[in-house]
C-alpha cells in the first residue's frame, strides 16, 4: 500500500478590504512557501503580526527539494518547527556516482561526534511545508489566508496596497512591508516590472516519485550513462516511507511533452530498475520537470517590497541549494526586517539583506554551476571533458573529485556591511562565517545539563566570552543587558566558555569549542540570530555593536581575507582548472579542428615531461 503524501485542503479565506482609516499592516508575506512560512515564523518570534496570502488550496503537492541540509535543520529548530520534522525524515551522509556501470565516486559529508544533527535529511518539500502550516496556525500572530492571488501593487513612501483576487471579489491590504516569496514564477516581481538575470542552462530533467519497497541504502546515487538509458543521467534518493525520487535527463532531440506523459515516464523507469534486477512491484505517484537556472534580480530590497527565496534568485538543483538557500533568506531577512519595524535600526539595515542574500547567490552558483557543468553539460566542450573525466575517474580515482555533488552548506557574510574585520593573521572562525551547532554541557545549580550551543544561545544574538575571570564575566553580563535593550524584544544571551560565574550568564562546559572557533582568552563571539558571526572584539568593545547595527554599518577597517568556497588539495584545484580551461578551449576551436586543437596541446604538454610519465599519461587515457 503506497505511503505517498496527501496533504489537506483548506477552503478558501474570508476577510473584509481594509479601508484608509485601518492600522496598516506592519508585514504581509506572499507565498506560503517554506520561505515565506519561515520568514512570518521569525518575525512572530520577535513580536510582529504578519498576515500571509496565497493562491492554492494546499502546501505543494510532490517531493520538491527533498534534501534538506544541517544548516537548514538549525534554523527549522530556531523558527520552532524542528522537533517535529526531524520525526519524520531519512537521514543520510554520503553517495555514490557510477559511469555506466562502474563506480567513480564515493563521496561522505562531515558527520562528526560534536554534531547535534545529520549532514543531509530527505523528506518532502509538501511534508515539510505542512509542518510549518501546523506551527504558524498555533501562534496568534500570524494569519494565513488561502486562495488568495496578488492581483496588483501600489507603492507609496509609507506602505504598499496590495489588490488581492478571493472567492469574494477583490480585497485591499495594506503594509508597512511587503515580502514576496512567491516562487520562481513570481507574480510580485512580474507586478513589480523586474526581472531576473543570469545564466539558462539546457539540461532539462524528468522527475518522479515512486513507492518502491527497496532494501538499497538512503544515499545519494547517480548514473551517467547507464546501460539502462544510454546517453542519459539518473539519480535516485530515498525518502522517507518507501517514497524513491528519481531524475532523468532528457537528451536535446527528445520532446518534452512525449516524455513528461506518465506512460512515458514508467517505460524509462522500469527500464532503470529492471537492470537494477528489481523483482519488486512499484507505482507512480508524481512526476514534474525541470531545467537548471542561476539566476537573481540586482536587488532583493525596492523600498517596502523585499524579495526573498525563488522569487528573488534561482540556483541549478544540483547540490541542493534553493529550498536550504531560502531558509537562509529567512531567517535574515526576519531578524534585520523586525529591527527596523521596532525602530532600533534604521532602513539602511535591509539593504545589508539585499546585499549579504545577492552574495550568499553568488557563492551557491560558483558551487552549483560546477556541479550542473557534470550533471547537464551544456556544450560540446564541457560534454567532451566531462564524459573524458568519467571514463578516467574509473581507473584514476583521483579525478573522481570533478564529480562530486558539491552538497549545500551554510554560505558566509564576510563582506558584509554589517561583518567587523579582525586583526590580520587572526584564525579561526572569522566575522561573517556560519557558527555551527554542536554538543556541549551547561552548568547550571542542579549540576551539568547535556545540551547544544543553538539550544543554549536561543533564537536570538548571544555573545559568547572565552577565558573570563570574575570581572570579565560580569562586563560580559553588562554588555549583553545593554545590548538586549537596544534590540528589545530580541533575545540577547550571555554565555561564557572556561570562565568565571557571574549573575546573567550561562556557564558552558565545552572544553574544545574554544579551539573550535579559534578563540582567545578574554575575546567576546558575537553571534547573529541567523548563526552567522557578527564580531569577535575584547569584552570592552562590546559597547559598539548596538550602534552598528542601529546604522547598518560595521566599524570601519581591515577586509577580511576570502573565504575559500571549497576545501580541496593543491592537486585537486589542479585538476579542476584544467578541466575548466580545456572545456572552455574545446568550445573556443574551430569545430573542423578540434582533434587538430588537441593533438597540438598534447605534443606541447608532452614536452614538458619525461617520456616515461608521457607514455603512462597515453596509457591511462586510452
Amino acid at each position: 500500500m503506497s505511503t505517498y503524501y496527501q496533504p489537506p485542503k483548506y477552503p478558501a479565506s474570508t476577510f473584509e478590504s481594509m479601508t484608509p482609516s485601518d492600522e496598516t499592516l506592519p508585514v504581509v508575506i506572499v507565498g506560503a512557501g517554506p520561505v515565506g512560512m519561515a520568514t512570518a515564523l521569525g518575525l512572530a518570534q520577535r513580536g510582529i503580526p504578519v498576515t500571509i496570502i496565497e493562491a492554492a488550496d494546499q502546501v505543494s503537492f510532490g517531493s520538491r527539494a527533498i534534501c534538506i541540509s544541517r544548516h537548514s535543520l538549525e534554523a527549522a529548530g530556531r523558527l520552532g518547527f524542528g522537533a517535529e520534522l526531524e520525526k519524520i525524515v531519512l537521514p543520510w551522509v554520503g553517495g555514490r556516482s557510477f559511469y555506466r556501470d562502474q563506480q567513480v565516486l564515493h563521496f561522505q559529508m562531515p558527520q562528526r561526534d560534536f554534531d547535534v544533527r545529520p549532514p543531509m535529511i530527505n523528506v518532502s518539500q509538501s511534508e515539510f511545508e505542512q509542518i510549518m502550516v501546523d506551527t504558524l496556525e498555533q501562534n496568534p500572530l500570524i494569519t494565513l489566508h488561502w486562495q488568495a492571488s496578488i492581483a496588483g501593487i501600489l507603492r507609496s513612501d509609507d506602505e504598499v496596497t496590495l489588490e488581492i483576487d478571493t472567492a469574494d471579489g477583490k480585497r485591499l491590504l495594506r503594509a508597512r512591508y511587503v515580502v514576496a516569496a512567491d516562487g520562481g514564477r513570481s507574480r510580485m516581481r512580474e507586478l513589480a516590472g523586474l526581472r531576473l538575470q543570469g545564466t539558462s542552462y539546457e539540461g532539462r530533467y524528468v522527475i518522479a516519485d515512486i513507492h518502491w519497497e527497496s532494501d538499497l541504502p538512503a544515499e545519494r546515487m547517480v548514473w551517467f550513462d547507464p546501460p539502462s538509458n544510454p546517453g542519459s543521467t539518473i539519480i535516485m534518493h530515498k525518502q522517507p516511507g518507501n517514497i524513491w525520487r528519481i531524475d532523468y535527463q532528457l537528451d536535446p532531440s527528445e520532446d518534452a511533452e512525449i516524455e513528461t506523459q506518465e506512460d512515458a515516464i514508467r517505460a524509462r523507469i522500469a527500464k532503470h530498475l529492471d537492470w537494477l534486477q528489481n523483482d519488486l512491484p512499484w507505482t507512480l505517484e508524481w512526476k514534474g520537470f525541470y531545467s537548471a537556472r542561476a539566476l537573481a534580480l540586482e536587488e532583493f530590497t525596492h523600498d517596502r517590497l523585499l524579495f526573498a527565496g525563488d522569487a528573488a534568485h534561482l540556483v541549478p538543483i544540483f547540490g541542493v541549494r534553493g529550498l536550504n538557500s531560502g531558509m537562509e533568506d529567512a531567517e535574515t531577512l526576519a531578524w534585520q526586517l523586525a529591527a527596523v519595524i521596532h525602530g532600533n535600526a534604521e532602513p539602511a539595515l535591509l539593504q545589508s539583506y539585499s546585499f549579504e542574500r545577492h552574495n550568499a547567490w553568488e557563492q551557491n552558483v560558483a558551487n552549483a554551476g560546477k556541479s550542473t557543468l557534470i550533471m547537464s553539460p551544456g556544450s560540446h566542450g564541457h560534454r567532451t571533458t566531462r564524459d573524458a573525466v568519467l571514463a578516467l575517474a574509473v581507473g584514476r580515482p583521483e579525478f573522481g573529485h570533478l564529480i562530486n555533488p558539491r552538497q549545500s552548506s551554510a554560505t558566509h557574510a564576510r563582506l558584509s556591511p554589517l561583518t567587523w574585520s579582525v586583526a590580520p593573521g587572526t584564525d579561526g572562525v572569522l566575522p561573517g562565517d556560519p557558527v555551527e551547532d554542536r554538543r556541549i554541557t551547561v552548568v547550571t545549580d542542579g549540576g551539568a545539563v547535556e545540551s547544544s550551543l543553538n539550544l543554549a544561545r536561543g533564537t536570538g544574538f548571544a555573545v559568547i566570552g572565552f577565558g573570563l575571570d570574575e570581572a570579565g564575566s560580569a562586563a560580559l553580563a553588562v554588555a549583553a543587558a545593554e545590548l538586549g535593550q537596544s534590540l528589545s524584544p530580541e533575545s540577547v544571551r550571555a554565555l561564557a566558555v572556561n570562565s568565571a560565574a557571574a549573575e546573567g550568564v550561562t556557564v558552558l562546559e565545552a572544553s574544545d569549542l574554544a579551539a573550535a572557533l579559534g578563540a582567545t582568552a578574554g575575546e567576546a563571539f558575537v553571534v547573529r540570530p541567523d548563526g552567522l558571526l557578527l564580531c569577535r572584539v575584547p569584552v570592552a568593545e562590546l559597547s559598539g555593536v548596538a550602534v552598528a547595527l542601529r546604522a547598518g554599518k560595521a566599524p570601519e577597517g581591515a577586509a577580511l581575507p576570502a573565504r575559500p568556497a571549497e576545501q580541496i588539495t593543491e592537486q585537486e584545484q589542479r585538476r579542476e582548472n584544467v578541466w575548466l580551461a580545456l572545456s572552455t578551449a574545446l568550445d573556443q576551436a574551430d569545430e573542423t579542428d578540434r582533434e587538430g586543437f588537441l593533438t597540438r596541446l598534447a605534443l606541447m604538454l608532452g614536452s614538458q615531461v619525461d617520456q616515461r610519465a608521457f607514455s603512462e599519461a597515453v596509457a591511462a587515457a586510452s
